[in-house]
């Protein structure tokens, strides 16, 4: 986009299915994304600098920076950065909370304290950020320990698919833990964006 037009998200590689679905759903052509990686959920001390750098590269380009992380981990210093930057972000404590709502995911953790918990793109990359980066494909062994304080896997679906369910269902087998799976949708994440499209679209009407 022409520099000092339009809104850009930055966000977190693990909505960006989702933002590029949202997009595509209601036709937000100024709203333009980048994307950290979302292995940066591994080691969350470094998701408030990684922001911080992406605002300085596109601080110029655009007209207005969202971020589309929640704190995720940063123990409020992604917030520090933000207010500092000027820069809003996705309210709430990470993207279960933001997906299910702060209401439901209240009374979900509060119903069973150990709940795993997944989201479609935590499903789909499972085997890699779950099941590798704890060593389960080497040390199968090891699941009792890492999960003997879990009773539940709850499934926070964006999309229907029966597809995703059952391989929720296998994960929990797995784990040995029972299944629930609830639909929310974007949550959220949709409602976020429409507000920033919609502050968007206010100050170009009112140029």
């Amino acid at each position: 986009m022409d520099g000092g037009r339009g809104t850009l998200v930055i966000a977190c590689g693990a909505l960006a299915r989702e933002i590029v679905a949202l997009k595509r759903a209601n036709g937000w052509q100024a709203l333009d994304a980048v994307y950290l990686p979302p292995e940066l959920h591994n080691r969350p001390e470094k998701i408030p600098g990684a922001v911080a750098e992406k605002i300085r590269e596109y601080r110029d380009r655009y007209e207005r920076i969202f971020i589309a992380y929640a704190d995720c981990g940063t123990g409020g210093r992604l917030d520090a950065v933000l207010e500092e930057a000027g820069v809003e972000r996705i309210p709430g404590a990470h993207c279960y909370e933001f997906f299910a709502s702060p209401a439901v995911f209240s009374a979900l953790a509060a119903a069973e304290p150990g709940t795993f918990y997944l989201t479609d793109f935590l499903l789909r990359h499972f085997d890699r950020l779950v099941t590798r980066e704890l060593g389960l494909d080497r040390h199968p062994e090891l699941r009792d320990t890492y999960f003997k304080n879990y009773r539940r896997l709850v499934y926070l679906a964006q999309t229907h698919s029966p597809e995703a369910e059952r391989e929720a269902g296998a994960i929990a087998e797995r784990m040995g833990l029972t299944l629930e799976i609830h639909y929310t949708g974007y949550g959220g994440l949709e409602q976020s964006l429409e507000q920033v499209v919609a502050a968007s679209e206010v100050r170009v009407w009112q140029r």
